[in-house]
């Protein structure tokens, strides 16, 4: 009698770009309450849920995309560690699954500095680089903010602990040697440029892989919860720093989308966080790459 499994099959899934060897991995997903909106009622969430089939109120993945081409290994993002959760923190033992030794990574690029992207940097409590070998890449406005003593001061405490804590217990211990601060625009690693798009946080980038005339972003937290802020790109978060530039780069970042064609790899769309996007009667979709048993 064959034995019924009791876990899912690891969060792992590879796919081609040109030379680019780009793998989702998944850290988990957190269930999170309807008031995550600011300018969206509960009522109006729970109806836009349903009518996609999904669980309300929102469940929200959380991704992490690894780039290897020849003996160099990035990672966008390094997602939450323990501090999200029993259902986040995964992404060790989906490196694991991949083939990734930490200490192989020899660059980390951050999208922002919020916890479910960047808490997987260090272990808290013994200052321990979990990438030892890796430099840090994050937009200079996120080290301008995070570690802004006079706003840190001015900041709720669960706020204050939990991102302005937090990044500087992260990042510390990057930055004697290892962190390199950028402003966007420029190639961070082979084949891939920084884009800013700020708002969510004041130095939120995206990056955009092209290899042999193929071309992907990874957007970062430019939507939360697909079935609502793609065709309601004005919805913001609570957690947003500037709720009207958020949603601006928001259209931005989908209109970039559209008009080149690009692959895209979202933090927060559902694993394995492939999909593509087209603007229909106005509108923006996202539609989910199909899966592929081939790399």
């Amino acid at each position: 009698m064959s034995t019924i499994p009791a876990v899912q099959i690891p969060g792992v899934y590879h796919r081609r770009l040109g030379h680019v060897l780009v793998t989702g991995l998944s850290d988990g997903y957190v269930d999170l309450g309807y008031g995550i909106f600011s300018n969206l009622a509960e009522e109006e969430t729970k109806a836009l849920l349903a009518r996609e089939h999904r669980i309300s109120p929102p469940r929200i993945s959380v991704n992490v995309f690894a780039l290897r081409c020849g003996n160099r290994t990035a990672l966008i993002d390094c997602g939450s560690a323990d501090s999200m959760g029993p259902t986040c923190g995964r992404l060790p033992e989906n490196l694991a699954a991949a083939g990734i030794d930490p200490v192989d990574v020899d660059t980390v690029l951050l999208t922002h500095v919020h916890p479910d992207h960047s808490n997987g940097l260090t272990d808290v409590s013994t200052g321990r680089r979990l990438f030892p070998n890796a430099e840090v890449v994050v937009h200079q406005d996120e080290v301008n903010h995070w570690f802004d003593d006079e706003l840190m001061a001015k900041a709720a405490e669960r706020p204050r602990r939990r991102y302005f804590q937090a990044a500087r217990d992260q990042l510390g211990p990057y930055m004697a040697e290892h962190l390199r601060v950028i402003r966007g625009g420029e190639e961070v690693f082979p084949g891939v440029v920084a884009i800013p798009c700020p708002g969510h946080t004041p130095g939120h980038s995206a990056y955009v892989i092209s290899a042999e005339g193929e071309s992907m972003i990874v957007w970062g937290d430019t939507v939360h919860v697909p079935e609502i802020q793609v065709t309601r790109p004005e919805v913001t978060m609570e957690f947003d720093s500037d709720p009207q530039q958020a949603a601006a780069s928001r259209r931005l970042i989908f209109d970039m989308a559209v008009a080149d064609d690009l692959i895209i790899g979202g933090m927060h769309v559902h694993f394995p966080g492939f999909a593509y996007m087209r603007r229909e009667g106005g509108r923006h979709a996202l539609v989910a790459e199909q899966w592929s048993f081939t790399i």
